[in-house]
């Protein structure tokens, strides 16, 4: 009987020994892995018809998280941030105003009034938003003046978008970064997807 025994005390040992083993993989990978999900880079897939024809519904995307710790949004940038009424919820938009800009949208066209200092007079400049096809234009009239970390942002295609027009603007306090890589479907494989010259 004694060798038995000592068998499944070996067994015990090594199966021991074996979980352990595994549970040492399984935190190096989450420690090596949690910093970049929160940090680096993260997942994100598109739903919805939003940013059509740039993103459409079921695209995987990398989002970097790290740029804009780095550096200011641009205009033009697409970005994926949390919906301000509900954080949970993430949206994917591109960044019309900046701020401190003054914007005023009317029949579709967005004008961006900016003031240098207080002693400059003030640039208007229509924007050339070639991003936009025709059948994704809107009509709207709106008027807006943008805090010292309010963002403007809107859908490409504008008839079917929910975004600052809606709920107002976007304080940067939820951007959470712009998609650095459009992995799925392969035959939309790109690098900083939504780019203005793509």
């Amino acid at each position: 009987m004694e060798p038995d025994h000592a068998e499944n005390k070996q067994e015990s040992r090594s199966f021991g020994k074996s979980v352990w083993e595994w549970a040492k993989v399984i935190v190096i990978a989450l420690l090596i892995s949690l910093p970049i999900r929160f940090f680096i880079a993260e997942p994100f897939v598109v739903n919805g018809a939003s940013m059509d024809p740039a993103f459409s519904t079921g695209q995987f995307l990398i989002v970097d998280r790290l740029t804009y710790r780095l550096e200011s949004p641009k205009r033009g940038d697409v970005i994926v941030f949390e919906y301000p009424d509900n954080p949970s919820i993430y949206y994917i938009k591109r960044i019309i105003g900046l701020p401190g800009e003054t914007l005023d949208i009317k029949d579709g066209s967005v004008a961006i009034t900016t003031v240098k200092s207080s002693t400059a007079a003030a640039h208007t400049e229509v924007l050339n938003e070639s991003y936009i096809a025709p059948i994704h234009a809107s009509h709207d009239t709106y008027h807006i003046a943008l805090g010292p970390t309010e963002y403007f942002v809107m859908g490409d295609n504008r008839a079917q978008s929910s975004d600052s027009r809606v709920w107002g603007p976007l304080d940067s306090q939820f951007i959470i970064g712009r998609p650095i890589v459009r992995l799925f479907p392969l035959n939309t494989l790109s690098i900083l997807p939504g780019k203005e010259d793509q």
